[in-house]
């Protein structure tokens, strides 16, 4: 039985068709197609231009409740649904972000979907794939290296080597390169000072990357980017230190989307993967908006839990970009619920419909929280083997009550198959004109009240609270023209507040803000609440122990 097997087996089986055949599904002919073999394409930038006033099609945003070490399948749910629309006749495809080597080889695992709901080839996309965050990642690196050599050489900008902001980047979980020295060694190696690397789906390149609408907007925000200051905290721009260009030519190749395929071989874009936290979690607005002109029906995913992912999406994404969802799908599981309720890991197997209806409180929330923005919301539950009738149905009836539908999927088991109740609804919701999208704040509002706005109505607190010197940086920030610019709220994923353990629907508490960041090339200020890591470490027992290559040569043990 396929229940049995596991994902990269599953995904090994499957019949794949030609990148070509792939691409005439939704009218791209094979010679504005970049071939990587013959299950992977980019999408040429001629391509892109020509069918810029084609129709826009729908645009769907998968989203999820609060994560759980029980897992909600955001991704297995956007390709699902992806899957049942086309089993229905629709013209569909989806819109996901890129995998990033870290978590592959720490403790996440790969994000390609699962079961029978994935993206192929899954071990290239979950490893290099088309090289995309290794150009990122070099031009980012090539923007620390400028900087220590205008250093080195005249530093006419008057940089200050004590407040470069700007550090290191590598794809990979590290927790020794969190902090380093660099510049040792004498005169020759250059100045000494701090430094250290981030991953590099926390670069801001990667923010960049998944904002710019074309090349040329790409190199204006990359001109931006804010490296550090002068000793009198005058800023200094990446353009500054004639960056941007060469940063562009690195970029120039990784910026065009990537096509692939599901299983039941369908096209996807697979394209940029900024972190959920410090970033805005979502594929990139070059993939999104092309999809848009070619399809009906555009699924498309934000990361985390809706107070993070569906809001940056919303306030961060869909502003910036002008785009205009027609519904808003929140993934659920029965197993999840249970844990928001209290219940431990280890006894989730256990028909608990107490668990359930306490935990709907975290469910209730993130409906509430998406109607604010006035887009249709339907609830897919993502049907585990082990979950009771009962606590399915307890939990369309918690949804029933909120003037909400609630499906039962199946997609891991049944592909789109188990999605097509799902997919006819969401077609009939997106075609009927009822959402009436709008920003959950304007752009005139001030940063600090921006900040406070989100706690207050999306996280249920009573206030957000910082020192003076981080209430000065918001002020600064606004004095040197920045503030208009939408907040990045950087928290923990497994709350509506800033403390992990308090799952459910916590309210009445207080959002600390531990520090503001200038994203001058993103075009956001990041607020970080609590510790957020932009450097992970690797598990005792990391992902990579198991991976290996068998004696077909195949690979094993990525998952």
């Amino acid at each position: 039985m396929s229940s049995y097997k596991s994902d990269i087996e599953i995904a090994r089986e499957s019949t794949m068709q030609p990148i070509g055949e792939i691409g005439e599904k939704l009218g791209i002919p094979y010679e504005a197609l970049m071939p990587f073999g013959h299950t992977k394409a980019k999408v040429s930038q001629g391509f892109i231009e020509s069918v810029k006033d084609n129709k826009q099609g729908k645009l769907i945003l998968v989203t999820a409740i609060s994560p759980t070490p029980a897992g909600e399948g955001k991704t297995t749910t956007t390709v699902g649904l992806g899957d049942g629309l086309n089993r229905i006749g629709k013209k569909a495809t989806i819109c996901i972000r890129e995998p990033s080597l870290g978590p592959c080889f720490g403790m996440k695992g790969g994000a390609a979907g699962g079961g029978h709901a994935q993206v192929v080839p899954m071990e290239d996309i979950n490893l290099h794939f088309t090289g995309d965050f290794h150009a990122i990642g070099a031009a980012h690196n090539l923007l620390s290296a400028l900087i220590d050599n205008h250093i080195h050489w005249e530093n006419k900008s008057g940089l200050d080597p004590r407040r470069i902001t700007w550090r290191r980047v590598v794809d990979m979980n590290d927790r020794a390169l969190r902090n380093i020295n660099v510049g040792l060694g004498g005169p020759f190696n250059g100045t000494p000072r701090e430094s250290g690397f981030d991953i590099t789906v926390a670069s801001e390149i990667m923010a960049i990357f998944c904002l710019a609408t074309d090349l040329d907007d790409l190199s204006r925000r990359i001109g931006n980017i804010v490296v550090g200051y002068t000793r009198d905290m005058t800023p200094v721009r990446a353009r500054e230190i004639n960056a941007e260009g060469a940063m562009t030519v690195l970029l120039k190749d990784a910026f065009m989307p990537n096509l692939v395929q599901t299983l039941e071989n369908n096209p996807a874009f697979i394209h940029g993967g900024p972190f959920a936290n410090i970033a805005h979690g979502c594929n990139s607005v070059i993939a999104t908006t092309t999809a848009l002109k070619i399809a009906d029906y555009v699924v498309t995913e934000a990361g985390f839990g809706a107070d993070l992912g569906a809001e940056k999406f919303f306030d961060i994404k869909c502003r910036k970009a002008g785009l205009e969802p027609a519904a808003v799908v929140l993934v659920a599981t029965a197993r999840a619920l249970k844990m928001h309720g209290g219940v431990a890991k280890t006894d989730l197997n256990t028909e608990n419909v107490e668990a359930i209806t306490s935990g709907c409180k975290n469910l209730g929330r993130h409906i509430d929280n998406l109607s604010k923005y006035g887009v249709p919301v339907t609830v897919a539950i993502n049907r585990f083997v082990t979950d009771s009738d009962a606590e399915l149905q307890a939990i369309q009836a918690f949804c029933e009550a909120r003037g909400v539908q609630a499906f039962n999927c199946e997609h891991w088991e049944k592909g789109g198959a188990g999605t097509e109740a799902l997919a006819h609804h969401i077609a009939e919701v997106a075609d009927s004109g009822a959402s009436k999208f709008e920003l959950l704040y304007n752009d005139e509002m001030s940063l600090w009240d921006k900040a406070e706005h989100i706690a207050k109505t999306l996280y249920g607190a009573d206030e957000i609270i910082a020192d003076n010197k981080v209430r000065k940086q918001f002020a600064q920030f606004e004095q040197d023209g920045y503030g208009h610019f939408p907040v990045c709220m950087a928290k923990t994923q497994y709350s509506f507040s800033t403390d992990p353990s308090l799952m459910g629907a916590p309210s009445g508490h207080a959002v600390p803000i531990r520090e503001v960041r200038l994203s001058a090339g993103a075009e956001f200020i990041v607020v970080v609440c609590g510790d957020i890591m932009t450097m992970p470490g690797l598990p005792r027992v990391p992902s990579a122990d198991h991976i290996h290559l068998n004696e077909q040569g195949q690979i094993d043990g990525l998952f």
